[in-house]
């Protein structure tokens, strides 16, 4: 386990940001004003994981936070399809041929995103990876694949292909060719997790994000009051600009959108989201922000509502209560934006135009 001062821990004292806390590219805050807080930090997942804590709320907060950071290095280590020993990448090699053994709290994970698949008609879904792979963005190398490659790819998608044994607590592949990948869910289940491990520690105030994207809140930031935390909304065509923000108490925010994983054929952009239903690149929206009680159910959900659109989306939170959104797609002039919020009553500021 890596203790305080580990090569790859940043923990830092001082200001931060006096609005909205806003996420960057690489998890960093502006660090002027006010508000003292703690901020603990280690790159795990492909992005930057960080802690903010009330300055001189939590004795023990340090510790703590790096106990849960260690965790999510574990569960890293578990879920990724990038290490050959991981959990996901033997069930990937095994799994078609007989029924493999799963660790319980995966066992449920695959079970909840079974039924999300569910819920969003085949929007989210974790065996969505051969397409990634014909497309080339498992390997961020974008490429524009031949109809017959999609095709192929199609007849291993579909998570009606998992074979769950809740008796049993195992998992069989219908077909060879099926694969999982927990990467639009993992970020969000290891928050949550890591969360968990901060709660039992007596740490009832803090905010933990996984990169720009995904960001859980527990009670408030001092001088706040029972306000909870702000967190700054990215404009999707102007990322140096905020485009509003959230204010986030006891729940779990996630933004999904494709500014930063596309490339262009024939002067068309085509980004890394994938529509597992049709195998082609998801299009007409810009970016989708989920509010929901869990990180989890946030990283899926603002995936899936992508995929859907913006007039399915919104159709779709109007019958799942409980579910904020903010969802923006492009707007009539070039260059412009339409904002669309859903559930979020006083908890969405937009910026003064």
């Amino acid at each position: 386990m890596t203790g305080m001062g580990g090569d790859h821990d940043t923990i830092r004292r001082g200001a931060a940001f006096n609005a909205p806390i806003s996420l960057t590219d690489d998890g960093e805050v502006d660090p002027t004003a006010d508000a003292y807080m703690v901020r603990i930090g280690r790159r795990a997942m492909a992005c930057q994981f960080q802690v903010f804590l009330n300055a001189g709320q939590y004795a023990d907060g340090c510790p703590a936070a790096l106990e849960a950071l260690d965790l999510i290095e574990r569960l890293e280590a578990q879920m990724t399809v990038y290490r050959a020993d991981s959990e996901i990448s033997t069930i990937n090699r095994e799994a078609d041929t007989e029924p493999v053994v799963v660790e319980p709290r995966l066992f449920d994970l695959l079970l909840r995103s079974v039924e999300l698949w569910r819920r969003t008609n085949g929007a989210f879904d974790i065996t969505a990876g051969p397409l990634s792979e014909v497309w080339g963005f498992a390997r961020r190398q974008g490429r524009m694949p031949q109809p017959q490659e999609i095709s192929e790819a199609m007849e291993c998608v579909g998570s009606q292909r998992l074979l769950l044994n809740e008796s049993e607590l195992t998992i069989r592949f219908e077909r060879e060719g099926v694969q999982i990948n927990l990467g639009a869910i993992g970020k969000g289940e290891a928050l949550d997790q890591a969360a968990a491990v901060l709660q039992k520690d007596g740490i009832g105030d803090f905010l933990f994000h996984g990169g720009q994207s995904s960001v859980l809140a527990r009670g408030s930031r001092a001088g706040s009051g029972d306000g909870g935390w702000t967190v700054g909304l990215i404009h999707p065509l102007h990322p140096q600009r905020r485009i509003g923000q959230i204010r986030l108490r006891d729940g779990a925010l996630s933004t999904s959108g494709s500014g930063t994983q596309f490339f262009t054929h024939r002067g068309r952009r085509y980004g890394h989201i994938l529509d597992p239903r049709t195998g082609r690149p998801a299009e007409g929206m810009l970016s989708c922000t989920v509010i929901a009680p869990t990180a989890a159910e946030a990283d899926a959900l603002s995936t899936a509502l992508f995929v859907m659109g913006p007039q399915a989306a919104a159709e779709w939170c109007g019958v799942y209560q409980g579910l904020g959104a903010v969802l923006i797609s492009p707007g009539r002039k070039t260059g412009t934006v339409q904002i669309e919020a859903i559930g979020m009553e006083d908890r969405w500021e937009p910026a003064p135009s």
